[in-house]
C-alpha cells in the first residue's frame, strides 16, 4: 500500500532538490567562466566583461595552446604516464588482491595487516625522495608511476570484490586443470570488469592529474606532465608570443589569461569525456566491490 509522503517529507525533498542544485552550480559555474574566458578577446578579459558566456569571440587562444609544441610534449607524457600507469596500477593491485582473497594462502592476514599499516603511516617526502634517487628513477617517468603502483583504498575495494567470487567456480577451474594464472586470466578478469573499471578511473585521474611528484623528481622540462606545464603558464607573468608570426595575425585578440584559460580546459576534457563510456561499470563496481556479502 502506498502511503502519501507527509508535509515533512515533502519539505525535506524540496531542501534536498535546493541544495544539490546549489551544489552543482557551485561546481559548474567555475568551469563555464574558464571557458567563457578562454574564448574572449584580451579586451573583454582585462575588463572583467567575462562571466558565464563568451564575449567577443575568438578561437585564436586555442591556435596558439595548438601550435606550442612544449604543451603537446607535455600532453603526450600525460597521455602515456595515464595509460601506462594505470595498467602497472591495475596488474599489481590484481596481484596482490587476489591471492589475499583466497583462504588457502597461508599468511594473506599478515599481508592485509602490512598494507593496512601504509594507510595510516606514510613515509616523509624526504625519506622517499632518497630512495628514488637511490634506484635511478629521478628524471625519469617511472617516478610517476611505480611509487604509487598500489593504492591501499584500491586493493581492499578490489580484494572485497574478490572475495565475492565463489570458491565453488575456483574449485572447478582447478579441477579443470587450469593454472593459477590462467584461471585469473580466464576467470576471475572476465567476472571483474565493474571493478576493473571503477579502479581504473580513479588510478587514471590520478595519474592524469600528476603534479606533486613530477615537481619532485622530475627536473627535465621535456619529461614534464600536463599539470607540471599548467602551473608553469598560471605562475607565468609572461608568455612569449612571435609579434612576426603569421598565425597570429589577431595578436591584439589575444591575451595570456585566455591563453592560460585554453590550456586549462584542454587538460580538463579529455578525462571528463571518459567518465560516460565506463559510467555504469564505474557504479556497479563500487556498489558491488566496497561491501562484502
Amino acid at each position: 500500500m502506498n502511503r502519501k509522503p507527509t508535509a515533512g517529507w515533502q519539505v525535506f525533498n524540496v531542501f534536498n532538490v535546493v541544495f544539490l542544485t546549489l551544489l552543482s552550480l557551485a561546481m559548474l559555474l567555475p568551469f563555464l567562466n574558464v571557458l567563457a574566458q578562454s574564448f574572449s578577446s584580451s579586451q573583454a578579459i582585462v575588463n572583467g566583461k567575462v562571466f558565464f558566456l563568451p564575449v567577443q569571440f575568438t578561437a585564436i587562444n586555442y591556435q596558439y595552446v595548438f601550435s606550442d609544441a612544449a604543451i603537446w610534449r607535455s600532453f603526450g607524457v600525460t597521455v602515456y604516464i595515464t595509460i601506462v600507469g594505470t595498467l602497472i596500477n591495475l596488474i599489481a593491485t590484481a596481484s596482490l588482491a587476489y591471492p589475499v582473497s583466497r583462504p588457502e594462502y597461508a599468511g594473506r592476514n599478515v599481508v592485509v595487516i602490512m598494507v593496512l599499516i601504509t594507510m595510516v603511516f606514510t613515509a616523509p617526502l624526504i625519506p622517499n625522495f632518497i630512495l628514488m634517487k637511490n634506484l635511478h628513477l629521478t628524471n625519469s617517468l617511472w617516478a610517476l608511476m611505480i611509487p604509487g603502483a598500489i593504492s591501499a583504498f584500491n586493493f581492499f575495494v578490489m580484494r572485497s570484490f574478490f572475495l565475492q567470487i565463489p570458491s565453488e567456480l575456483i574449485d572447478s577451474g582447478r579441477i579443470d586443470g587450469c593454472s593459477e594464472l590462467r584461471m585469473i586470466w580466464n576467470i576471475v578478469l572476465p567476472l571483474s570488469k565493474p571493478v576493473m573499471a571503477s579502479l581504473g578511473i580513479f588510478y587514471a585521474v590520478g595519474h592524469w592529474n600528476t603534479y606533486q611528484s613530477a615537481l619532485y623528481y622530475i627536473n627535465k622540462p621535456a619529461l614534464w606532465p600536463l599539470q607540471v606545464k599548467l602551473r608553469q603558464l598560471i605562475v607565468s607573468e609572461d608568455i612569449s608570443i612571435d609579434p612576426n608570426s603569421s598565425q597570429f595575425s589577431g595578436l591584439a585578440h589575444m591575451d595570456p589569461e585566455g591563453i592560460k584559460m585554453a590550456t586549462i580546459i584542454i587538460a580538463t576534457i579529455p578525462i571528463i569525456l571518459i567518465y560516460p563510456f565506463l559510467q555504469r561499470h564505474f557504479v556497479k563496481g563500487m556498489m558491488v566491490g566496497s561491501v562484502k556479502s
